[in-house]
């Protein structure tokens, strides 16, 4: 749930970008900002929040964190100023960083080591659940009843979580004083670093493609079914977030490259017969498959790589991730205003590849084969120096 409404907050106002314009005075680009806003609140918070509240007990830590949701998401469907919307939406991105960088490692333990994963898996469902449902119904309810309604609905969503997780979530304690972890120490722990590279080559490559896969579907003559296809994608996403959900504790290792090598294939198909929509549809289904596990193989191997130190490994993934959010804006629109949309493929192919090669050759810390995860894999990992 708390996964499901950060990705909403994050997203909805793409979705509703002519309501939100012509209610603020501001023109749709302007509104499209409030996206990119949300993702540098992440950026600039998620590491420096979580290292500072590593003592904190956990289960008051997230309720801050996801009754900030209530707040900003209240403030935002009153406000009439852009720039008050705007400061909302910055600290709505703070939250995030702070509840992205709890989440797997809060899920991780509740159960028992060989159940890590799969708890990771059920706890990030939410994330596909929002792109492939939930933004969709907000767009709806927003252009049905008004944006305004449909961001005071998630702040009615979230007081519910509020009292879902007072009454059933346990409380965990934070590190002992003294027993915190230092963010450089974290970052040279074998493994963490393929970890990160990929997670950036591979989720900068994801939104390349998906920020501007609007005018990437002008050539095969379907830019006005953008809808379905990111239905295709959605579906796929949840199946794929199904199948990483049931293997992922015995096959952690092989699900990166399979999950690595598809969305490849899909670029690589997209590059050769872009222009036919059959294969656009078939290349998407098979993109959403590969990508919809991908945020739950990320962060499990992060925290079984960091052990104790997992809340500021997760902090630095979502750091990573955030990176790429706004990277692929950039990159993307570089590619678009120098070569054109049949750029992108390649662009895609080229970090896939590079990201198959790091995780291919992590095979003894960060991407561990079965048979030594099995062996290494315990509760305390974390070795100072």
């Amino acid at each position: 749930m708390a996964a499901f409404i950060t990705i909403l907050t994050e997203a909805l106002p793409a979705g509703l970008l002519p309501q939100m314009a012509q209610s603020l005075a501001v023109s749709e680009a302007l509104v499209g900002q409030l996206v990119t806003i949300y993702a540098i609140g992440s950026l600039v918070a998620a590491i420096p929040l979580t290292t500072a509240t590593q003592g904190w007990r956990r289960r008051p830590l997230l309720l801050i964190a996801i009754s900030g949701f209530a707040v900003v998401n209240t403030v935002t469907a009153f406000s009439d100023s852009y720039a008050v919307t705007l400061v909302a939406r910055f600290f709505a991105g703070v939250f995030a960083g702070l509840l992205w960088a709890l989440v797997a490692g809060y899920a991780a333990r509740m159960v028992p080591e060989h159940l890590k994963g799969r708890a990771i898996a059920i706890a990030m469902a939410g994330t596909p659940i929002a792109l492939s449902l939930g933004i969709p119904a907000g767009t709806f309810l927003g252009a049905a009843f008004g944006w305004r309604v449909t961001f005071g609905l998630m702040s009615a969503l979230t007081v519910i979580l509020v009292f879902w997780v007072i009454a059933k979530v346990p409380d965990f304690p934070g590190q002992a004083r003294g027993k915190g972890f230092a963010l450089r120490t974290v970052f040279t722990l074998p493994g963490i670093r393929p970890v990160l590279f990929v997670t950036l080559a591979y989720v900068l490559a994801h939104n390349i493609l998906y920020t501007y896969i609007a005018p990437f579907l002008v050539p095969a003559g379907i830019a006005d079914r953008i809808d379905l296809v990111l239905l295709v994608f959605g579906v796929a996403a949840l199946l794929g977030i199904w199948i990483v959900g049931v293997l992922i504790d015995r096959w952690l290792r092989e699900l990166v490259l399979v999950s690595t090598a598809l969305f490849a294939l899909s670029a690589l198909a997209l590059g050769i017969a872009g222009t036919t929509p059959a294969v656009v549809y078939a290349s998407v289904a098979v993109w959403g498959l590969a990508f919809g596990g991908a945020a739950t193989l990320f962060q499990t191997a992060s925290a079984k790589t960091a052990g104790e130190a997992t809340d500021v490994a997760q902090s630095m993934i979502v750091t990573v991730w955030n990176i790429a959010i706004a990277g692929g804006g950039i990159v993307g629109g570089i590619l678009l205003e120098t070569f054109g949309v049949s750029a992108f493929p390649w662009g895609v192919l080229i970090l896939l590849v590079a990201a198959l090669a790091i995780a291919g050759a992590a095979g003894s810390h960060g991407f561990p084969s079965s048979k030594r995860a099995s062996v290494a894999d315990q509760p305390n990992n974390f070795h100072e120096g």
